[in-house]
């Protein structure tokens, strides 16, 4: 029933003016170099072609978790796992990947509610060996913040923007294929406008956050490799003030990733 609690989302959005959109990179961050080598850069591709990119971590060789509005109506996808993919043609940007892999996407994912089952995983064609991967968080275990909020930090690495504008100025916009990381803190968890299935992290020039290219990409608890969420949406274009971060630790979530890793 937890999802059904999410829809006051939507209601407070609706209250305040705001819509909710897909996170489109880490804004006052820093360049991460080997920091977090399980976390790559996708580009879906529909009907043969690129149609967008998102970010993600590899939890196992050769499973891949990001959100679910990436994967959806996604029929294949080309992953970047270097720290910086800048240079489109030495890095084959956007057609051809280190590694390849088949999207899948929550089962009750709708793009018309993309915040609610906002996950996805996919699948690599070939392993990618680390020493380390990111790992999926216990079930329920971000409830416990809930009551030590302000102690709350999280490790955000994505490769989205580094800076957005509004549309007129838009051409200022930093979007470099660089994966950057960030260290946002906890506003919201278990409140009338998360739900239980979502937070809501800082962004802003102190500690970082997210921004367009990010979704997908982890939201790590503290300096541990436990993702706690997924980088989902944010509230307006600038990428500033919060970020929305989808849960993983809820029993659905985790059931329709888990197979994935037998």
């Amino acid at each position: 029933m937890r999802h059904k609690a999410l829809a006051a989302v939507v209601a407070a959005l609706a209250l305040i003016g705001l819509s909710a959109a897909p996170a489109q990179g880490i804004t006052d961050g820093v360049p991460d170099g080997n920091g977090h080598p399980e976390v790559g850069l996708m580009v879906a591709f529909v009907d043969g072609a690129p149609a967008w990119r998102c970010s993600g971590t590899l939890i196992s060789p050769t499973v891949y978790l990001t959100a679910g509005h990436c994967t959806s109506g996604a029929d294949h996808v080309e992953l970047w796992f270097d720290d910086d993919v800048r240079d489109a043609a030495v890095h084959g940007y956007p057609t051809t990947g280190e590694v390849s892999g088949t999207p899948h996407t929550h089962p009750e994912y709708d793009d018309a509610a993309f915040y609610l089952y906002d996950v996805g995983v996919v699948v690599l064609d070939q392993a990618v060996d680390l020493p380390r991967y990111g790992a999926l968080p216990a079930l329920d275990q971000l409830d416990a913040l809930k009551t030590n909020k302000k102690a709350a930090t999280f490790t955000a690495v994505g490769y989205g923007l580094q800076k957005s504008f509004p549309d007129a100025a838009s051409w200022k916009d930093q979007a470099e294929r660089l994966r950057m990381v960030s260290y946002p803190k906890l506003n919201q968890i278990n409140t009338g406008f998360t739900g239980d299935g979502s937070l809501l992290l800082s962004n802003n020039a102190h500690t970082g956050g997210t921004c367009s290219g990010d979704s997908g990409g982890p939201n790590f608890l503290g300096s541990t490799k436990v993702i706690a969420g997924v980088t989902s949406f944010g509230l307006n274009s600038t990428c500033a003030g919060t970020g929305g971060v989808y849960r993983v630790d809820r029993a659905d979530d985790l059931a329709f990733v888990m197979p994935f890793l037998d």
